[in-house]
């Protein structure tokens, strides 16, 4: 008889910790083994941006209470330059675990994130993990490693040595880049066309340091400029294109490197004027397939006609 008790003691017993198995855990791991949910972010990264945008803001609440908490987080997280970071998702947020693995596994979501954050900043490959106890992990992994970041900022510096003035407009400045940067760069159609990987055109080096790019290394290499400039800006997208948006004196506007210096039959150099610092009805008139790109996210271009 006592075999039966204790069989239908421990079968009760195991039940109740089975049904009680997340609370139990937490408890273990507040109480136990001190694991602190409050976290907290700290870098001390030279390339942290220090602002925010219509679709992401920078946050110290890292505990979020849904979908919009969680994509600040992202983008915070990103931000910040670190490559590895944790999260606890609460109790109240049911929902948490499962938006978490919505975002972490949309590369859509994930890329226009990439987008707000200061170049050297962006990731090339991000994972997320999660456990069924709510902790979320991030890890990331840098398009820019130390060496190619030093090599750019040097080449940086020069540019802005040789082709900035100490009288010259934000406006000039801006420019002086856009005609540097189309006059000493090709756009890589071995790449674009082929698949013929040379360069590294599709990033800040190729562009200033190989003299060949495509749209996201015209795109980088402008933000480096703009950023030195103390110039809020993004790089925003459409589905195959992409793109600088500048805030000069509190109004929006786009900024298209790699359509103003077009392709020639005859491989000439030309250098355009079409798509710099124009408003989103003058970017329609001139071409909308390529630069038709999502106004909720990019609502500060949107609201600028």
């Amino acid at each position: 008889m006592k075999k039966y008790i204790i069989l239908i003691f421990l079968i009760i017993l195991f039940g109740l910790t089975y049904s009680f198995r997340k609370p139990l855990y937490n408890l273990y791991r507040t109480y136990l083994i001190k694991e602190n949910k409050n976290v907290s972010l700290v870098t001390n990264n030279d390339y942290t941006r220090n602002y925010s945008f219509d679709y992401v803001s920078i946050t110290d609440n890292f505990i979020p209470k849904n979908y919009q908490d969680l994509l600040n987080i992202y983008y915070t997280v990103i931000n910040s330059g670190t490559t590895e970071f944790s999260f606890y998702c609460p109790d109240d947020y049911e929902e948490c675990i499962t938006d978490t693995d919505s975002l972490a596994n949309s590369q859509t979501i994930l890329s226009t994130i990439n987008n707000f954050v200061h170049p050297f900043n962006s990731f090339k490959h991000l994972e997320t993990s999660y456990d069924d106890y709510g902790k979320v992990t991030i890890k990331i992994e840098h398009i820019y490693n130390n060496n190619d970041i030093k090599l750019i900022e040097a080449k940086v510096n020069e540019i802005e040595k040789e082709n900035w003035k100490t009288n010259m407009s934000d406006e000039d400045k801006i420019k002086a880049v856009h005609n540097y940067i189309i006059n000493n760069s090709k756009y890589d159609k071995d790449r674009s066309d082929n698949n013929i990987v040379k360069y590294k055109s599709d990033t800040a080096y190729g562009t200033l340091l190989e003299g060949y790019s495509l749209c996201g290394g015209y795109t980088d290499a402008m933000e480096l400029f703009l950023e030195d400039m103390g110039i809020k800006s993004y790089k925003v997208s459409s589905e195959n294109h992409v793109w600088n948006a500048v805030n000069l004196n509190n109004t929006w506007y786009h900024l298209d490197l790699t359509w103003d210096d077009p392709i020639t039959t005859d491989g000439s150099d030309i250098l355009e004027y079409n798509f710099f610092l124009i408003t989103t009805n003058e970017l329609e008139e001139l071409e909308k397939e390529q630069h038709n790109y999502d106004k909720k996210i990019y609502s500060e271009l949107a609201n600028n006609n």
